[in-house]
């Protein structure tokens, strides 16, 4: 069994608020995860209201499976004209960790 984690951190557009912030974070997150079924959440950076840390997680039975789903989450992240993707870190958890 694999565990693949993806760590995004995105900068937001014309936003002036936190709750300006949620009505783009949420779409996206519920857009990761009904296409790709994983798990994710906004992570980090709660408080400012132009930045956003989303995390998501992937469990398969073959690392390649692991790492085709995270690349095709950081692609539609990073094709959204509403945001921009600063950062994209990827983690591959194994058997042997």
């Amino acid at each position: 069994m694999y565990v693949g984690t993806l760590e995004l951190d995105v900068l937001l557009g014309d936003v002036h608020s936190l709750k300006e912030k949620r009505s783009l974070v949420r779409p996206l997150v519920a857009e990761l995860r009904r296409r790709f079924d994983v798990s994710v959440a906004e992570a980090g950076h709660l408080d400012l209201h132009r930045r956003a840390l989303v995390g998501a997680a992937v469990v398969a039975a073959d690392p390649a499976h692991c790492r085709e789903v995270m690349d095709a989450c950081e692609r539609l992240v990073a094709g959204r004209p509403e945001v921009e993707l600063l950062s994209a870190r990827q983690r591959l958890y194994g058997d042997d960790d």
